[in-house]
């Protein structure tokens, strides 16, 4: 069937597999491996058993200082979203590259730099992509981008600047709704479902409102103002001046490549309807899928009620069926 003229992936592998291991599953092996780059950055590759070569993944991680398998609070019993995706795709046959964050290896780099999002996310996928093209169990006509968050809003600029991606994977990114206009909508949504404890995050909020401001008035002439905007973690005036002039919608309408875009409809940072507002400005494409995960979250995995941050907090694994579409659009490109 069709929605606003994009297809929409209905049928799922039916191959069964270990989707929620705990240990790395039977036949799939892991090594080591860096993306070398202004920092190195340790990663693990995972491979399949049997005789390749197979497709090949990077996972692109969301904002801050991620780790390569995007864990999660709590430290007791943390979700590994990106270990999960890893090891679930190689099961099916798909080599995977994970890697720590810029950030989180050697967060000093960014002391007195006006850096941007390419020195935050871009620059590190590019070479993750490159990297991931020359192992020997790699097909490196065949290789994919899976972005999460930031990294999935990131996908059509990393894509049109690597210009060899097979297609793009993007998971709770497909927004045109700039970076701090969606902080500042997260809040709002935070403040309405506190309740008796709404007063603490509306001040927060009202902290917030200033700074919001700023970086929405922001001019190319601010750009060679090296001073980190307060309160935004370290982030200055070129980061938001990119993010402000990007739409990713214009750019994957540029981009003729294929992409699967899916969306966790409980997912309360980047909410369906943001998806559907970027299916819109990227235009009739038959080259699109699109699944829609009724119970997921912004991590994909399961829960009830009302979305809000505190289920982050409880361990859970991203949905089998994820890795089952996902490999089994791989395998259709």
């Amino acid at each position: 069937m069709k929605l606003s003229s994009v297809t929409v992936l209905a049928v799922a592998l039916a191959i069964p597999y270990d989707a929620w291991a705990q240990t790395l599953p039977a036949g799939v092996t892991e090594r080591s491996i860096t993306v070398p780059g202004p920092v190195p950055l340790p990663g693990t590759l995972t491979i399949p058993a049997g005789k390749g070569p197979f497709p090949g993944v990077i996972l692109v991680h969301g904002s801050g200082a991620g780790d390569r398998d995007e864990t999660m609070p709590p430290p007791s019993a943390p979700s590994k979203p990106f270990q999960d995706l890893a090891w679930g795709l190689a099961q099916q046959g798909v080599v995977v590259l994970r890697y720590d964050k810029r950030a989180k290896v050697q967060g000093a780099w960014y002391m007195g730099r006006n850096f941007t999002v390419f020195d935050e996310s871009t620059q590190d996928a590019l070479s993750a992509l490159a990297v991931l093209r020359t192992q020997p169990e790699v097909d490196a006509r065949r290789t994919f981008q899976v972005g999460h968050s930031l990294g999935a809003m990131l996908a059509p600029r990393i894509g049109k600047a690597d210009g060899k991606v097979a297609g793009l994977i993007i998971m709770a990114g497909a927004t045109r709704v700039s970076l701090i206009d969606q902080m500042d909508r997260q809040g709002a949504y935070a403040q309405s479902i506190a309740g008796a404890d709404s007063a603490p995050v509306k001040a927060q909020r009202a902290a917030a409102a200033p700074l919001f401001a700023r970086v929405r008035g922001l001019k190319a002439a601010d750009s060679s103002d090296n001073a980190p905007v307060p309160g935004l973690g370290g982030t200055g005036t070129r980061y938001w001046l990119d993010l402000n002039g990007y739409d990713p919608a214009i750019t994957m309408r540029d981009l003729h490549i294929p992409a699967l875009v899916l969306q966790g409809m409980r997912d309360f940072q980047v909410p369906p309807e943001q998806l559907d507002d970027w299916l819109k400005g990227v235009g009739p494409r038959t080259d699109i899928t699109v699944k829609r995960y009724p119970s997921l979250n912004h991590l994909f995995i399961a829960g009830s009620g009302t979305p809000s941050p505190a289920e982050y907090l409880t361990f859970g694994h991203v949905d089998p069926q994820v890795m089952l579409d996902i490999a089994g659009w791989i395998k259709a490109h």
